[in-house]
């Protein structure tokens, strides 16, 4: 075990250091940010004052070099619009993204998985074909299209829920969160309803034919013939055997969730990091989004670690040391 996870730790850093280099020359290549930084009527002097002080004027290696010597201290540079550390911006913002992928991961998993073991218990019941046709439909819509007909029916029309932000902020065990109020339930919902929609109806579908496949397994036969009750037989056998890639997937989702909330974070004016990249974007702000890349290699790589190791635990038929 601890040879794998220093594998894995060595993979993980390879695998930062080339997406450094990726997304380094990437973001070179999108233009100069000192149009967008100031005024481009301004004096030559005052350009040029301004583009050797944030060291624009060196060439791209020497750029990447001074990138990479401040990465390896853990400074990924100052924002260029708020002459902030960019890696302090989005440790501001992540915790209102944690908090709403969390929320939707939890929504997701509480209505995907029993949908899916019932769908794929009794395909052919009322339950199971609108379960499929529903996640079939939800995985066809677009994020952006399923936010704004959240907002028409539940902020407009019923007037039951707030169109956006984060609300009054409690803390839970010293934590500051929106889930410690009310008032921040109300705003987290909605955007939790739609983030979580793709992940619920990707639950279902896999949920659905895993038990469809393993309940024509032989061992599942066996436990029928012992006289086994239903239930036991779906969440003692059926959901033993198709928890790892159940597991596999929710750890992908999850961090697909984290590092692209942008459109739903915009839509409904949530403060996380997604929002934060977007406007990083628009003014040019190279060492913010440099820096929201890094970040969100590192926590795919902790998050797949973590994933195959618990996946290790559950199924001891798993080899971490890739041999019996």
């Amino acid at each position: 075990m601890a040879s794998y996870v220093l594998k894995r730790i060595l993979q993980g850093l390879f695998l930062i250091w080339l997406m450094s280099i990726v997304a380094f020359v990437a973001i070179y290549a999108l233009g100069n940010p000192i149009t967008a930084l100031i005024n481009p009527n301004s004096p030559a002097d005052v350009i040029e004052r301004v583009t050797r002080e944030l060291g624009l004027d060196l060439p791209l290696h020497e750029q990447y070099f001074r990138f990479v010597g401040n990465l390896l201290r853990g400074d990924l540079g100052q924002s260029y619009v708020t002459s902030q550390p960019a890696l302090g911006l989005i440790l501001e913002r992540f915790p209102a993204t944690l908090e709403l992928t969390l929320v939707a991961m939890t929504i997701a998993a509480a209505v995907g998985l029993p949908l899916g073991l019932y769908a794929g218990y009794r395909p052919q019941s009322l339950v199971g074909r609108g379960a499929s046709a529903i996640s079939m439909v939800v995985l066809s819509l677009p994020s952006f299209w399923t936010a704004l007909a959240l907002i028409i029916v539940f902020s407009i029309q019923a007037r039951v829920l707030p169109t956006g932000g984060r609300g009054e902020i409690g803390f839970i065990f010293g934590v500051p969160t929106s889930l410690a109020t009310l008032d921040g339930l109300r705003h987290v919902l909605l955007p939790a309803l739609n983030l979580s929609a793709f992940p619920m109806a990707l639950f279902i579908r896999l949920t659905a034919s895993g038990v469809q496949e393993t309940l024509h397994a032989t061992f599942i036969r066996f436990a029928r013939a012992k006289g086994l009750t239903v239930r036991r037989i779906l969440f003692v056998y059926v959901l033993r055997n198709i928890v790892v890639p159940v597991i596999t997937v929710i750890g992908i989702v999850f961090g697909v969730l984290l590092a692209f909330a942008v459109v739903t974070e915009t839509i409904f004016a949530w403060p996380g990091s997604g929002r934060l990249i977007i406007d990083s974007i628009r003014s040019s702000d190279r060492p913010v989004i440099i820096a929201y890349l890094m970040f969100t290699v590192t926590i795919f790589i902790v998050i797949n670690l973590t994933v195959d190791v618990i996946c290790a635990l559950l199924d001891p038929r798993i080899s971490l040391q890739g041999g019996k």
